[in-house]
């Protein structure tokens, strides 16, 4: 699996803009690969639909078939990248850009909000519910500075990743991490 796909085009991101296609390839990433039925247990929507929208996260290149654990009747497929990104600047130079990120970024929140809803303290280790949770700051800098950030984050989460590899009690983590200029008329 590659590390990123990094994406320029904004049709091509608004291929995973939709919700169901945009679960698909998350499940695909954190469990492995699935055949269109699977998917469609898992999520309670219909094999057809979730072909159908298999097929088409395979024409913006998201997946692919998976020929090491091929099903006899059904394809299975399987993710291409761990992640997806792409250039907000990039993006927005266009009304459909603009319009392809915002909706991606707000399908990121829902799908963080979610994840809080479902998230059950009575479940988890006495260590895990500590830990577990989110923060947010407020801070005074400058476009570089929150790049910086970004990427020190990432960087950070990279060593961890690599140190913690094969802990008894490891599990996987939902991580966001985001920064947004607060509106000015906010702060009047």
């Amino acid at each position: 699996m590659q590390e990123s796909y990094k994406i320029t085009d904004p049709q091509v991101l608004r291929a995973v803009t939709h919700p169901l296609r945009a679960r698909m390839l998350g499940l695909l990433r954190a469990d492995g690969p699935a055949t269109a039925s699977e998917l469609g247990r898992k999520m309670g929507e219909s094999s057809g639909s979730t072909s159908y929208h298999l097929r088409e996260l395979f024409k913006f290149g998201f997946i692919e078939e998976d020929d090491d654990r091929r099903d006899g009747r059904e394809r299975r497929w399987r993710a291409r990248h761990r992640y997806t990104s792409w250039n907000s600047r990039e993006m927005a130079d266009t009304a459909e850009g603009r319009e392809v990120i915002r909706v991606m970024r707000l399908w990121q929140a829902e799908a963080l909000g979610q994840i809080v809803q479902e998230f059950d303290e009575s479940g988890w280790s006495p260590e895990w519910v500590e830990t577990a949770g989110l923060s947010d700051h407020i801070a005074e800098l400058p476009p570089a500075g929150l790049a910086e950030f970004m990427a020190r984050t990432d960087e950070v989460l990279r060593e961890l990743i690599a140190r913690h590899a094969g802990a008894p009690d490891i599990e996987q983590v939902r991580i966001w991490v985001g920064g947004f200029p607060r509106a000015r008329e906010e702060r009047s």
